[in-house]
């Protein structure tokens, strides 16, 4: 089965063509903005290199967010629109899903960075055991999840030499973020992926309208 893999949850376009468990191949490219008007043309490149067509593609895998709020709009837009055209399925992943690495045993969190600027620290936070979710992803900030890693230790993914790192001091933390690939190969293994993938903001977006109205 090709799996298309998407993520554009942060400041890049990355997508990931996926088939029986190998990874044919992964195109990364960063970029502040305009991540819709380049994604179709990144895709079709994806499948290009990896000797295949959208024609071939059987599964879509995108990450849902939380995130940057235009990224993921972009991101879960193109893949259901191409979804349905091709007629084969949509599946949303978390972006904490997609920087889970594969075969995480255990009880695990995943952390990456929600709001960077002090005092206002905060992540996203998902919980996982045996690599499944087993929650929703949440907002919390470093307080929160110190006194969750006290009181319950788990293996922690996140942003290496970052300040959560440096506010766990004594908990190890190992590197991870989301990718395409990991999004195509849950994607992959989803056993029911009749559902329709929707964005997963967790809060309201920071931008606003004119007029103070958010999006």
């Amino acid at each position: 089965m090709l799996t298309l893999g998407i993520n554009t949850s942060g400041p890049a376009c990355d997508v990931a063509v996926l088939e029986g468990g190998d990874c044919l191949s992964e195109c990364h490219e960063e970029m502040v903005r305009g991540q819709d008007a380049r994604l179709p043309a990144i895709v079709e490149a994806c499948l290009n290199d990896a000797g295949f067509g959208l024609q071939d593609v059987a599964r879509i895998g995108v990450v849902t967010g939380p995130g940057s709020f235009t990224g993921i709009r972009v991101g879960v837009a193109f893949a259901r629109g191409l979804a349905l055209a091709l007629k084969v399925p949509c599946v949303g992943v978390t972006a904490l899903e997609a920087a889970l690495p594969a075969g995480q045993q255990g009880s695990a969190i995943v952390a990456l960075p929600a709001k960077r600027r002090p005092p206002d620290l905060s992540y996203w936070v998902q919980r996982f055991r045996t690599g499944a979710a087993t929650g929703e992803p949440e907002e919390l900030g470093l307080d929160a999840i110190k006194a969750e890693l006290s009181a319950h230790p788990h293996f922690v993914f996140g942003e290496v030499g970052g300040t959560l790192d440096t506010a766990l001091d004594g908990i190890e933390i190992h590197e991870a973020r989301p990718s395409a690939r990991r999004t195509a190969e849950f994607a992959a293994g989803a056993d029911n992926p009749a559902g329709v993938a929707r964005p997963v903001y967790v809060r309201a977006p920071d931008a606003a309208l004119p007029g103070g109205r958010k999006p």
